[in-house]
């Protein structure tokens, strides 16, 4: 079940459960759409992948109480901003790689 977090590790920007600004890498860390394309360049600081839009969850019980209301999103903001120099120094050598074949 993804957690869902509610903010943007680097800029802490809002995102809710709804938001289509949010991306997350294959172990959820959670980055605002433009944070990815203009600070990260699609590479993740905290494990080199790449980011994809994550899901939004359904508001409502449309089947099986699959629903934000039964699992709802998490309240732990995991803010972590990246130091620029460092994350270049880090994506350089990966970010010319397709994130399918890092």
């Amino acid at each position: 079940m993804l957690e869902l977090r509610p903010t943007c590790e680097n800029c802490n920007t809002s995102l809710p459960p709804a938001s289509t600004q949010a991306r997350i890498c294959s172990f959820e860390c959670t980055f605002c759409a433009d944070c990815v394309d203009h600070v990260l360049g699609n590479v993740c600081p905290n494990c080199g992948g790449g980011f994809a839009p994550r899901p939004v969850r359904p508001a409502r019980d449309w089947k099986n109480g699959n629903h934000i209301g039964k699992y709802p999103p998490s309240p732990t903001v995991k803010h972590r901003p990246v130091d620029a120099a460092t994350h270049e120094t880090f994506a350089a050598a990966i970010r010319g790689i397709p994130a399918e074949q890092r």
